[in-house]
């Protein structure tokens, strides 16, 4: 009798403290321990993000992304429905879309051209009743055959504000609940219900352990620091007004921030411009036009999540949410996209950018917006900093695997905070790990 193999995960990592200040490099270098995050943390779950509804506008239209390492496809259906099914044929286990974006009838996988209907079931298969030669019947499916047993692979789909979120695991609790209150209110603010327009797209590889991205963006401490750029022209300053809030299971963070005042980069912090007295050559680069959604909903106290502090006095420039374990949706000025983590492996990751605007943009407003998505991507003014410093900081992780990273500023404990002085989110999202990787199977 055949069995099936039993995937092995590791022992647990050790942890210098019962907390999570001290994270030790392992987490980043452990083959073993990264196909257990695959297992847990993207496909059992957890809502992963996969695309947007505006990518496909159209009956048909469809889109190849990934969760974890898994390729899928999100699809428009003839009645408008929107489904996600796994890229993987249901005979062969062959992973039959190549494109990125098309359009389609229905799925087809060119190996032995299985047909699927755009929700994923299976309706054609050749020669399932065989082949009439010479007065009789050769080969064909054994008659209990049934093509209702042998659909694609489909996710659990929730939609919201134009954002389509899935999962294989269909025991998953509802989006809202996953979101809590808390990020779910910044969600809506920027997902308000108005038609999205897509702008264009980046993509880059970056060859780091993927909870590195998540950090990255839950990390307020580098940006006044790594990017020069951010500090001399005013848009991130580590005095800005600012919240840090988390949900209640501290997986989720927001980092809300308020422009200051453009000025020389050592007033607040040691790092001084690339070069005193720099300007922009084009200015409109720092054209910004304050938005009537910035403000977005008041937040109100919930169950489970902690009292967030008071809001900023201004109305919000910046906000950076990171949803774990797949997605940041970002805010910067007028610049506005989502940026899907695609983990390729324990020590590298696709990166995906979509920029985005609103249906009712005059031209001037996606204008505004293309020109300051430069400061974005793998080749953007801010971004690229981002990618050079996470693949340095995996290969010495790969070279010391027994040491750890310290993230203390701002003390070891997890709370939301009203400045930006502090690596809260970092611990929170690791307390958040430590319990599901450490949890009985």
């Amino acid at each position: 009798m055949h069995e099936c193999p039993v995937t092995v995960f590791p022992q647990q990592i050790r942890w210098e403290t019962d907390g999570t200040s001290r994270i030790p490099f392992q987490a980043y270098t452990d083959e073993a321990l990264y196909r257990k995050e695959l297992d847990r943390l993207f496909y059992n779950g957890h809502w992963c993000y996969v695309g947007l509804e505006a990518e496909i506008p159209n009956a048909g239209d469809f889109k190849r992304t990934v969760i974890g390492e898994r390729s899928v496809l999100l699809v428009r259906d003839k009645d408008a429905s929107i489904h996600v099914v796994e890229n993987v044929c249901a005979h062969r286990g062959m992973a039959f879309c190549r494109e990125r974006h098309g359009n389609r009838e229905s799925l087809t996988c060119p190996y032995h051209q299985w047909n699927y209907t755009l929700s994923g079931d299976l309706q054609g298969v050749p020669f399932r009743r065989g082949v009439k030669q010479d007065g009789k019947v050769n080969g064909g499916m054994p008659a209990d055959f049934n093509p209702a047993e042998h659909g694609l692979t489909k996710l659990k789909v929730a939609t919201r504000g134009g954002v389509v979120f899935a999962s294989f695991d269909h025991s998953v609790e509802p989006l809202e609940e996953f979101l809590g209150p808390t990020i779910l209110g910044y969600f809506d603010r920027l997902f308000n219900g108005r038609k999205l327009t897509i702008l264009g797209y980046n993509r880059q590889r970056i060859p780091g352990n993927w909870k590195l991205m998540q950090e990255n963006i839950k990390d307020p401490y580098h940006p006044g620091l790594l990017h020069t750029w951010f500090v001399t022209f005013g848009l991130w300053r580590a005095d800005n007004k600012s919240q840090l809030l988390m949900d209640a299971q501290h997986r989720h963070a927001a980092m809300v921030s308020t422009r200051g005042a453009a000025g020389k980069a050592a007033d607040v912090t040691q790092v001084s411009s690339f070069k005193a007295g720099m300007e922009l050559n084009d200015p409109r680069f720092l054209d910004i036009a304050q938005e009537d959604w910035w403000a977005g909903p008041p937040l109100a106290a919930s169950s489970g999540d902690a009292a967030a502090p008071n809001a900023p006095a201004s109305v919000p420039t910046a906000v950076m949410m990171t949803v774990f374990p797949s997605v940041i949706f970002q805010q910067q000025v007028n610049s506005v996209s989502t940026r899907h983590i695609q983990p390729d492996g324990k020590g590298a990751f696709d990166f995906v950018w979509t920029h985005f605007g609103f249906e009712d943009d005059i031209e001037a407003m996606t204008q505004r917006r293309l020109r300051q998505a430069n400061l974005f991507g793998p080749a953007g003014f801010v971004s690229a900093d981002d990618g050079e410093v996470i693949e340095w900081s995996q290969e010495g992780f790969e070279t010391k695997p027994a040491h750890r990273t310290l993230a203390e500023l701002g003390g070891r404990e997890v709370g939301d905070t009203d400045h930006m002085v502090t690596e809260t989110l970092i611990r929170g999202m690791y307390e958040y790990w430590r319990k599901v990787m450490e949890a009985e199977a």
